[in-house]
């Protein structure tokens, strides 16, 4: 289990830093037109590397049945998602939105319980009761003292966490194909609407020097950072690896401070201590019971443990983890799991 949850720390680290960094960029650019550049780094460059990395294009592995997954990950969380995010922090101060994201977390774990049916337990439901006091007080922490104008920042930074819950609810659904070729065409996507979509507003194209650094920030703190979280998904489900991602408004919060000068008040840090039992309480669960897994067949980077005991065919590639279409038996066991995409059984 320990490499899902590296994947998934290193997703919240590159997406949490980019938070105060596309703030400082939002002077300059309109938010849509920011929205719409930070994803299109992310797909100009893992989509180059993808091509160098396989010396060639090569087809998805998507199955037809994914493809409208795929579809609908995208457009809520690679058009509407951004777009609601810049502009709420364009009217919420850094430290505050960066702390208000934490309830992506929250949703996304709604959303997979009471949607997808992912299996959870009461220490996960408490981490998340605890995430959800630090985000309220935040809230009203961030508006007091304020005229009802600075309500529509942090209400459309929680519709972006919501934007965010539902993409990764669907992106799990194709978490088992390329992890690169989906945060790829994600960004690709929805960069190129956002902009496009940018443009015909009338929004000012900035500096050639101030596009590169946001396609920049786009790439590690959108795409590098998507790449790891699908990976994450493979092995830990939605709700855990949300659990997580949740450590990234931390990160944010703490750059926010140093780079934006901001001050933080008496609600900030009660709602860091909520947020940070929250977090413990979901980083120390364990889930462990007898569970069967029924005859499936899929195609994922594997190694050949307790879960993938198989035959090879004469072309499939050599060495471990390797990649190819396999067939599971049904095998009834007991060991600690959590939802990955070998654990979607009913409790």
């Amino acid at each position: 289990m320990t490499r899902p949850i590296v994947y998934a720390l290193l997703a919240a680290a590159l997406f949490g830093a980019s938070t105060p960094f596309a703030k400082l960029l939002l002077g300059d650019v309109s938010p849509w037109l920011l929205a719409g550049l930070l994803y299109l780094g992310s797909g100009i460059g893992l989509g180059g590397y993808r091509v160098v990395r396989d010396g060639q294009w090569k087809p998805s592995g998507l199955t037809p049945g994914e493809w409208p997954w795929l579809a609908g990950a995208i457009v809520f969380g690679g058009v509407l998602g951004p777009l609601a995010l810049m502009f709420g922090l364009s009217r919420t101060p850094g430290a505050a939105a960066s702390l208000l994201l934490n309830l992506e977390a929250v949703l996304t774990a709604v959303l997979a319980w009471c949607v997808f049916r992912e299996a959870t337990d009461r220490r996960v439901v408490l981490g998340m009761v605890a995430i959800v006091i630090g985000g309220l007080l935040l809230s009203w922490s961030s508006s007091a003292g304020h005229d009802a104008g600075s309500l529509p920042g942090p209400l459309a930074i929680v519709l972006a966490c919501l934007c965010w819950a539902i993409d990764n609810n669907l992106t799990r659904q194709v978490s088992a194909a390329d992890a690169v070729f989906i945060a790829s065409v994600k960004g690709a996507v929805a960069g190129g609407v956002n902009v496009a979509l940018a443009v015909m507003l009338g929004a000012d194209w900035p500096s050639a020097e101030l596009v590169g650094a946001t396609l920049l920030v786009g790439l590690l703190g959108y795409g590098v950072s998507l790449v790891m979280f699908v990976l994450a998904l493979r092995g830990l489900g939605t709700a855990r690896t949300g659990a997580y991602f949740s450590t990234a408004p931390f990160i944010g919060a703490a750059l926010s401070l140093v780079m934006l000068d901001e001050v933080a008040g008496p609600g900030f840090w009660w709602a860091t201590g909520f947020m940070a039992i929250g977090v413990w309480l979901h980083l120390s669960e364990r889930h462990e019971h007898v569970h069967t897994h029924e005859a499936t067949a899929h195609r994922h980077m594997h190694v050949h443990d307790a879960h993938h005991q198989h035959a090879h065919e004469p072309e499939t590639p050599p060495g471990e983890p390797h990649e190819h279409w396999h067939r599971h038996e049904p095998v009834t066991h007991k060991h600690p799991h959590f939802p990955d995409i070998h654990h979607r059984h009913s409790h």
